[in-house]
């Protein structure tokens, strides 16, 4: 059997390093055809990713009120695969309170993109209104790297707003980020905000930036009051408390008038440079996953004995859950010090008595439901009948009781992964959503496999990349935890694993930082 689970492995491809980079992809589009007489588009990209052969939105950009030449600020951040064609498509909308307009879309691969950035030309131009609704459409491809959070405060008129550009090594300048509107106000403090460091100036601490101060107009035709030139080792000045401070110019206004001096003062107030660990550096700390399965034991998946069941046993190739269990297991039990992970099933009635249960260790052993490995996690048929219904709350409650021991120590060197594995839509939604609301809140993770060929569109609500999950009461979760994905699109990897992304949510929120390697090693005892 290990060398079916091996060949399984294999044939997803989980044993090599596909992800190369992460790319930041930024948009402006010149020339948008103004439909409406009355009024000009209020334009927004909503960027799609092709995933088994249907588009499915990743993210979409701010909406600029009365704007034909938009520049974005929304950066959009992508794994970039070299192996894979992923294929992008860039949908521009004129963004009404009735009903949104399709005004037309570009599509291409992220790897024309990149390829377009080796060249350094950094455009995608299309001459057809009818198709992209527009001009011209501009990438931009930076890496990630640390983050600034500044705040600034300016003096001026009316309803203004700032605009952070890079300078580029070829000259052109590259809106890094735009803040907020600050209506009627003579003294604006706008939000705090973070950047990466890489994109403010790209490493280069002293990179010029061009900073343009606006009145905002409600047309679009936002007055121009200012602009000024700073670096990043200037507004590193104000990280120990201290303000640093430009004036806003307005070369017209010097050339016109004598005693003209500023047009305001900009004033940053504060500058913090934030470490952002690594997975890695979790992992070398000494932070161990624990890591759960769940396994759908309901009637719906067929009886095991017939070739079609997503249970069937085959003599020489897995099933559609051991395929999962591969797929997901392999990663996540390498971070298991021990490899043993506890397996639970749901949905089956279990002797002596064969009442239902939705938590029933598959090895019988409730008091060590571990299991040494995917061979040990597939429970003796005979033992158990499959039943119903599909209820996950209680599976993710028990997980969520272990990993509430862990918040009260202060190390919190246990994250834990569940992994639930079904073949259908769950029938405790409500319960659900409370119990997942309430684990927001613990050093928990739930992946969540749909195995075979269901609709499973329902269950994207507990995913939070569409929104905000609220449990029946209204309270919301305190962070997304969950993924959702078909496993026929995990095979094709189509959909990537995001856990580490979830972990730095937790420890960031609660201000745990990783130990240092020899910290780790000094507080291990003696022994092997």
């Amino acid at each position: 059997m290990s060398d079916i689970y091996e060949s399984a492995a294999n044939s997803l491809g989980l044993f090599s390093s596909s992800c190369l980079t992460k790319v930041e992809l930024r948009l402006t589009c010149k020339g948008i055809s103004d439909r409406d007489a009355l009024s000009k588009p209020d334009p927004c990209f909503v960027l799609k990713m092709q995933s088994h052969g249907q588009w499915m939105e990743v993210d979409r950009t701010e909406v600029l009120r009365s704007c034909v030449n938009p520049s974005y600020s929304k950066v959009f951040t992508l794994d970039f695969y070299f192996e894979e064609v992923q294929r992008l498509r860039f949908e521009l909308y004129d963004i009404n309170l009735k009903e949104d307009d399709f005004l037309g879309a570009v599509e291409c691969t992220l790897g024309q993109v990149r390829r377009w950035m080796t060249s350094q030309s950094g455009v995608f131009a299309t001459r057809h209104h009818a198709v992209c609704g527009g001009e011209q459409l501009c990438y931009y491809f930076t890496k990630l790297s640390e983050s600034v959070c500044f705040v600034q405060d300016f003096f001026s008129k009316s309803d203004p707003f700032l605009e952070i550009y890079r300078l580029n090594d070829d000259a052109t300048l590259q809106l890094v980020y735009r803040t907020e509107t600050v209506m009627n106000n003579l003294n604006p403090v706008w939000k705090t905000f973070k950047v990466s460091l890489n994109s403010l100036c790209s490493g280069d601490h002293e990179r010029k930036l061009q900073c343009t101060v606006w009145d905002w107009d409600s047309n679009g035709k936002h007055d121009y009051i200012g602009e000024f030139e700073a670096t990043f080792k200037e507004m590193r000045g104000a990280i120990d408390g201290r303000q640093v401070q430009w004036p806003c110019i307005n070369p017209k206004y010097r050339v016109k008038k004598k005693n003209y001096k500023n047009s305001g003062i900009v004033i940053l107030n504060q500058c913090k440079i934030i470490k952002m660990h690594s997975f890695l550096d979790y992992i070398m700390g000494g932070c161990q996953i624990q890591f759960t399965v769940a396994i759908d034991f309901t009637a719906s998946n067929g009886d095991p004995g017939n070739s079609c069941s997503l249970h069937y046993i085959h003599p020489f190739q897995p099933n559609e859950y051991l395929k999962a269990l591969v797929a997901v297991g392999e990663i996540c039990q390498d971070y298991d010090s021990d490899k043993m992970f506890p397996a639970f099933g749901f949905g089956a009635q279990i002797p002596p008595d064969f009442k239902v249960s939705h938590d029933f260790a598959v090895n019988f052993n409730e008091e060590n439901p571990e299991c040494a490995g995917r061979e040990e996690s597939v429970p003796v048929w005979p033992k158990l009948q499959l039943y119903g219904p599909t209820n996950i709350a209680p599976i993710i409650q028990k997980v969520a009781n272990s990993a509430s021991q862990e918040v009260h120590t202060k190390e919190a060197m246990q994250y834990f992964i569940l992994l639930i594995l079904t073949d259908g839509v769950i029938t405790d939604m409500a319960e659900t959503r409370e119990a997942i609301v309430q684990a927001s809140h613990l050093p928990m993770s739930i992946i969540i496999v749909g195995v075979g060929n269901a609709d499973f569109s329902d269950m994207q609500m507990l995913d939070g990349d569409d929104g905000i999950l609220r449990s029946p009461r209204g309270e919301p979760v305190l962070r997304d935890i969950v993924q959702f994905v078909p496993f026929r699109n995990f095979k094709t990897r189509e959909s990537s694993c995001k856990c580490p992304t979830k972990w730095f949510d937790y420890y960031n929120s609660k201000g745990i930082k990783p130990k240092v390697p020899s910290e780790y090693q000094s507080s291990r005892p003696f022994g092997p």
